[in-house]
């Protein structure tokens, strides 16, 4: 008999589903190579040893993955809205920041931006200064210290299926604890002599905030390859640039030396922030 379920829990190739009514099993996929994602939708059958193997993974609406030339790692599955956490304290990677975001574009996501630990008062004003480049194209930035409550995100979460993404240490595993009281997300203190986080979250894990919310827990991230990416995806992946397409002079202008460039010329008069145009120039050169 099949049964179908929902991937809550993706650790390499075991697989945690949930079927209706809450029953869940410890699945494996069939054959060695393992495609499924936390978030799949996935047809099972049950095995003689009390487990399940994974027969079958319907459509995706979305799909969430890094990627480079050697590789690629599977995030979450159906996911409407990528939720990137950053903190005050450690430092945090305005580059990972941009390449989630991009992310996020290229599926059509939607994308908001957390910025935990802002109990810390005295490295606020710098961790949003560092987030005015996102705000100002209108990604927005909510402001808590997970430790106190996440009330001021919740709202931002609901009837959407969300991923939180960001580098270890930022609190993501504490702040789906405030967000689902008895998810027991393990946590650690940051490294202080590393500037670095250490991770805890070692699988992507699904909760459900109600009947209509569901919140996906990630593991910390140190990159975020966007390998699979096209140079005309990249573009496309950088909102305040739509703004301006077809206004360059060369139908192909790729935005970096050709005269009568609108994209450069919004650079210059202060339209575009040049950290992002700078962000811009470095993926599309990857990208070739």
């Amino acid at each position: 008999m099949k049964l179908e379920g929902t991937i809550i829990a993706a650790h390499g190739r075991q697989y945690r589903v949930e079927f209706p009514g809450g029953e869940t099993l410890l699945c494996f996929p069939r054959g060695k190579k393992s495609e499924a994602a936390c978030g799949d939708r996935v047809g099972v059958s049950r095995s003689g040893d009390g487990q399940g193997v994974i027969s079958s993974i319907a459509p995706r609406s979305t799909l969430l993955y890094r990627s480079n030339e050697f590789k690629q790692k599977l995030i979450a599955a159906n996911v409407t809205q990528i939720v990137v956490v950053v903190a005050t304290e450690p430092s945090f990677s305005d580059e990972l920041v941009t390449r989630c975001l991009i992310a996020a574009e290229s599926q059509d996501m939607r994308a908001l931006i957390v910025l935990n630990k802002c109990d810390l008062k005295d490295r606020v004003d710098a961790a949003a200064g560092a987030l005015a480049q996102y705000r100002k194209i209108g990604y927005p930035v909510v402001r808590l210290c997970a430790h106190d409550g996440a009330e001021p995100l919740r709202a931002h979460l609901a009837g959407q299926v969300s991923v939180l993404v960001g580098q270890s240490g930022m609190g993501k595993s504490t702040l789906a604890n405030a967000l689902i009281p008895g998810a027991n997300a393990p946590t650690r203190e940051i490294s202080a002599a590393l500037d670095t986080g250490k991770h805890t979250t070692t699988h992507a894990t699904l909760y459900r905030l109600d009947p209509d919310s569901v919140l996906i827990d990630s593991p910390g991230l140190q990159e975020f390859g966007v390998g699979h990416l096209s140079p005309e995806a990249i573009e496309d992946a950088f909102p305040e640039f739509r703004a301006l397409r077809g206004q360059c002079r060369f139908r192909n202008c790729r935005h970096d030396r050709e005269p009568g460039c609108a994209v450069r010329a919004a650079v210059g008069s202060g339209g575009i922030d040049a950290r992002r145009y700078a962000a811009f120039r470095a993926l599309r050169g990857e990208a070739g």
